[in-house]
């Protein structure tokens, strides 16, 4: 008895057959009842549980439907920028937000009357300074940038000023208003260094104070400079942990990406395999064992040369050797033969032997292939022996038996 079921309805079978061994729970949907009641009458059980958000059609395939879940392993933990340092904040003060003081005209070229003019407000302000009358003094040395705008160190004196009010702020202008002018001004230096402690900003200050000692070495800066220098360090070597840190975070990451993707690729590798058992096989790659139908035989007669060996080989069977060199036609020779239950892999397997009971034609066409008169198939379709020269004489043949 054959089987009723066509191939593709049993592909599609073990398909699903394969798929619910995997996911038995995906009986308990309402739609696949019928297969249920199916099993259970055979005495087999289906466990019992949440079939899962399975919305597809059994065609669909089980990657569509579930997809494992990647778990990423600890990573390396990046500590918040102040969370292992204690450095104490004794002698900052509150930063001054006041409007920024007056700079001057940068522009603006001084006469000579004017340089002698700021000269002396400058005199000024520094008896202001040694009176402790210090805003005062800036008083004195805005007049003096008015005057001559040039001037670095008028900026610098007047950050000094600043500092002594407690204004770290108005300090650390003045004095980038001198680095400016002059690069070189280790005063500029120095006030704005001693600025930046104020404010608690450690690692700027040491920055500063280094620069002013290397410009032109003083005492007091040098003294400040071992106070900020210990808390600048740690810091430093704390933000070199914080990076390190963000290194290896960012390693793993990447690592964790590889890992990803290869994991992927074996799931679909894996996934490819079990489609392909359970259909039977590794699918068709194109050669002869592929599958052979009427669609495919007309297609292959619209070849002209097809059409012209198939009327020769049935005007005389005995002439598909002629063919054997050509792949093409010898290829759809096999194929045909196959379809209609002779595999024959090449023209000389036949061996002479043609195929058995004859080729009985194509389902579909009227008994044979259409136009080549040759109802029924292929009659006595046989390949000859490849032919052989005929034997020379023996020239020391007798004549006898």
């Amino acid at each position: 008895m054959s089987c009723p079921i066509g191939t593709d309805e049993i592909n599609k079978l073990k398909l699903f057959i394969g798929f619910c061994s995997e996911n038995p729970s995906i009986l308990n949907l309402p739609q696949l009842e019928f297969f249920k009641t199916f099993v259970e009458k055979l005495g087999g059980q289906i466990p019992t549980g949440d079939p899962g958000n399975f919305s597809g059609s059994a065609d669909e395939k089980p990657s569509e439907q579930k997809k494992p879940e990647f778990t990423p392993t600890a990573e390396p933990e990046v500590d918040d920028p102040e969370s292992d340092v204690d450095i104490e904040t004794d002698g900052c003060v509150e930063p001054d937000n006041e409007p920024p003081q007056p700079m001057g005209d940068a522009s603006k070229e001084p006469t000579d009357e004017e340089r002698e003019q700021a000269s002396d407000l400058r005199g000024e302000a520094a008896g202001h300074f040694s009176e402790q009358r210090y805003q005062d003094a800036v008083t004195s040395y805005e007049k003096a940038i008015q005057l001559n705008p040039t001037n670095a160190l008028f900026y610098a004196k007047r950050g000094q000023c600043y500092l002594k009010l407690n204004k770290p702020n108005a300090c650390i202008r003045d004095c980038s208003r001198a680095l400016e002018l002059n690069c070189d001004s280790a005063a500029a230096y120095k006030y704005r260094g001693r600025a930046y402690r104020l404010l608690g900003n450690w690692e700027a200050s040491a920055k500063d104070l280094r620069q002013a000692c290397k410009i032109d070495f003083d005492e007091e800066a040098d003294e400040w400079l071992r106070e900020v220098q210990p808390k600048a360090q740690k810091l430093e070597a704390h933000k070199i942990k914080q990076e390190r840190k963000k290194a290896e975070k960012a390693e793993h990451e990447r690592l964790e990406r590889i890992k990803r993707a290869q994991e992927a690729n074996k799931r679909a590798a894996e996934e490819q395999k079990r489609q392909e058992q359970s259909f039977g096989g590794a699918a068709d790659d194109g050669d002869d064992d592929e599958d052979f139908d009427q669609a495919d035989l007309l297609n292959a007669f619209k070849d002209p040369e097809v059409a012209a060996a198939f009327q020769d080989i049935m005007t005389n069977p005995a002439n598909v050797a002629k063919y054997q060199s050509n792949p093409k036609i010898m290829k759809l020779i096999t194929k045909v033969g196959s379809a209609m239950g002779n595999k024959m892999p090449n023209a000389s397997a036949a061996g002479g032997g043609g195929f058995p009971g004859g080729f009985p034609g194509f389902p579909g066409f009227g008994g044979g292939a259409p136009g080549f008169g040759a109802p029924g198939g292929f009659p006595n379709f046989t390949t000859p022996p490849p032919p052989t020269s005929n034997p020379k004489p023996d020239l020391h043949d007798d004549g006898l038996d």
